[in-house]
C-alpha cells in the first residue's frame, strides 16, 4: 500500500527578519546610503568646528548666529542666520525625508504590512521608551517634562558617518533596516513637531499654505515640469507655513509626500526618485552640516559637563538616547519576532541587532532642533539640552563602535559575499545562483581558466 503523506510537517516557511534585499532595493539603499555617508562625515566635521568655534571665539560665534537677514514684510522673514538654518535649511532635509517615506510606502520596505511591521514597531518603541524615561527622570520639582521629545530621534547621517570613520562593514540588510527605521522615525518626529511645538496659529496663513500645497499636488499630477514653477511655489508655501505658526519644516515633508514615487510605463525612474537624486546631495552635503554648524556650538567646560550628568533635563536626554533608544528598538524587534513567529536571518545574530539599536541612539539633527523648540524662552536650558544630545550621541557612537568591531570580520565576509561577481556582468552572484545561464557562464569561465592555468578549476574560482 502506498505510504500516506506526513501531516505534521510544516507547510510554510517562517518569515525571515533582515533577509536579503531584492536587487533593485539593494541598489537604491546602496546609492542612498553612499550620499548619506558623505553627508555624515561632513556633519561630524561641522559639529567639531562648531564646538571649537563656540568655545574659542564665543562672541564671534554668537554674533554670526544672531546676524539678521531677510525681508520684514509682508511676511515676517527678517530672521537670524540661526533661524534660517533651523527653519529654512532643515526644510530641505525634511523634504527629502518626505520623499523617502513616500517611496518606502509605495516601493520599499513599508509597502506591505508584513515588511513594514518590523521597522514600524521598532521605531515606535524607539520613540516611546526614551520619552517615558525622560518624563520619569524629569518628574521631580527640578525637571522640565516639556523636553520629552528630544531623545526620540535617530540621525541616520550621523550614524553612517560614525560607520565610515570607524571602518565598520555593515551588511546591506542591517543598513536597510537602519535607513527604514530612520525614515519612520523622521515621520514621527515631524508629527511631534507639528502637534506639540507649534503655537499662535494664524489660520489665514495656514489656509493659504494649504492652497499652495494643493496647487503643488495638482501641477505635479498633471505632469507639469519645470523647476522655475515648482521652486518659487515651494518657497511661497514655506513662507506661508512659517507665518502660520506651524513649524515650516512641515511644508517640506508635505511636498515630499506629494511627489509620485512609483514608475509608470517605461519610466526608468519616477519623478520622486529623480528629484530625490538631485536634492539629497544638497540636503546631506549643505543643509544639515550648516544647521549643525549653527546648532552644535555649546560651551564645554567642567561645570557644564557636570550639569549634564547631574541635572534632570540633560540626564534624561542621555538616558533616553543611550538606554531608551537601545532597549526600545531592540525590544520592539525581539517582540515582533517572538509574536509573529519570524526567524532572524541565520547569517546574523541578535547581538548584531543590539549593536545597531545602540547605533540608532545617535540623535543629532532633529534632537538639536527639538532642543531649541522645547525651551524657546530659556537659552541656558536649551544649551544644556544640546550638550546632552552631543554627549549622549557620542556615548552611543562609542558603545556601538565597540560592539560592531567585535563582529567586523564576519560583516566583512558577508559584504564580500554580497558583492562577489565572478562572471563580471555587474549583478552580484547571490542573485543568480539559481539561474542556469549564470551557472553555464561560470562553468565555461572555469574551463577556460583550467585550460590556461592547469590545476585551477571551478572550486578555486568560487
Amino acid at each position: 500500500m502506498a505510504s500516506q503523506p506526513t501531516t505534521n510537517e510544516p507547510t510554510t516557511r517562517r518569515r525571515q527578519l533582515l533577509g536579503r534585499l531584492s536587487l533593485p532595493e539593494r541598489t537604491y539603499v546602496t546609492d542612498a546610503l553612499r550620499t548619506e555617508t558623505v553627508g555624515g562625515i561632513l556633519l561630524l566635521t561641522a559639529a567639531v568646528v562648531a564646538l571649537i568655534w563656540a568655545n574659542v571665539w564665543p562672541h564671534a560665534y554668537e554674533s554670526v548666529l544672531d546676524y539678521t537677514i531677510g525681508p520684514s514684510g509682508p511676511l515676517h522673514l527678517n530672521l537670524s542666520l540661526d533661524a534660517w538654518a533651523k527653519d529654512g535649511l532643515l526644510t530641505i532635509f525634511f523634504f527629502v525625508a518626505g520623499i523617502e517615506l513616500k517611496r518606502e510606502f509605495v516601493a520599499g520596505e513599508l509597502r506591505s504590512l508584513s515588511a513594514a511591521i518590523l521597522p514600524v514597531i521598532a521605531a515606535v518603541c524607539g520613540v516611546a521608551l526614551p520619552a517615558v524615561l525622560f518624563a520619569v527622570t524629569n518628574s521631580g520639582s527640578g525637571g522640565h517634562p516639556g523636553g520629552w521629545a528630544i531623545p526620540t530621534a535617530t540621525d541616520i547621517a550621523f550614524a553612517l558617518g560614525v560607520l565610515a570613520v570607524v571602518g565598520s562593514h555593515l551588511p546591506s540588510a542591517l543598513r536597510a533596516f537602519l535607513l527604514t527605521l530612520a525614515v519612520v522615525d523622521d515621520l514621527i518626529a515631524i508629527l511631534i513637531i507639528a502637534i506639540f511645538y507649534s503655537s499662535g496659529i494664524k489660520f489665514w496663513a495656514l489656509g493659504l499654505a494649504f492652497a499652495g500645497l494643493v496647487l503643488f499636488w495638482f501641477l505635479h499630477r498633471r505632469g507639469v515640469r519645470g523647476w522655475y514653477l515648482f521652486v518659487p511655489l515651494a518657497l511661497v508655501v514655506w513662507a506661508l507655513m512659517h507665518e502660520s505658526g506651524i513649524h515650516s519644516t512641515v511644508a517640506g515633508v508635505a511636498m515630499g509626500l506629494m511627489l509620485r514615487c512609483h514608475r509608470v510605463g517605461d519610466e526608468k525612474h519616477s519623478p520622486g526618485e529623480r528629484i530625490e537624486h538631485l536634492v539629497r546631495p544638497l540636503s546631506a552635503g549643505l543643509a544639515v552640516p550648516v544647521f549643525a554648524l549653527f546648532a552644535a556650538g555649546v560651551t564645554i567646560s567642567g561645570p557644564a559637563l557636570r550639569e549634564v550628568f547631574t541635572q534632570a533635563t540633560p540626564l534624561g536626554i542621555i538616558i533616553g538616547l543611550l538606554v531608551g533608544k537601545t532597549v526600545g528598538i531592540f525590544g520592539g524587534t525581539w517582540l515582533t519576532a517572538r509574536f509573529t513567529r519570524a526567524e532572524l536571518n541565520p547569517q546574523l545574530k541578535w547581538a548584531d541587532m543590539f549593536a545597531v539599536s545602540v547605533l540608532a541612539g545617535i540623535g543629532f539633527t532633529v534632537s538639536l532642533l527639538i532642543s531649541e523648540l522645547a525651551f524657546p524662552g530659556n537659552q541656558a536650558l536649551a544649551d544644556r539640552a544640546k550638550a546632552a544630545v552631543l554627549v549622549g550621541s557620542l556615548l552611543c557612537a562609542l558603545v556601538a563602535t565597540v560592539l560592531l568591531k567585535l563582529r567586523n570580520r564576519h560583516y566583512r565576509e558577508l559584504c564580500e559575499e554580497e558583492d562577489r561577481d565572478l562572471d563580471g556582468d555587474g549583478i552580484p552572484d547571490v542573485y543568480q545562483q539559481d539561474d542556469p545561464a549564470w551557472q553555464a557562464r561560470l562553468t565555461k569561465s572555469a574551463e577556460r581558466a583550467a585550460d590556461e592555468h592547469p590545476g585551477t578549476g571551478t572550486n578555486e574560482l568560487r
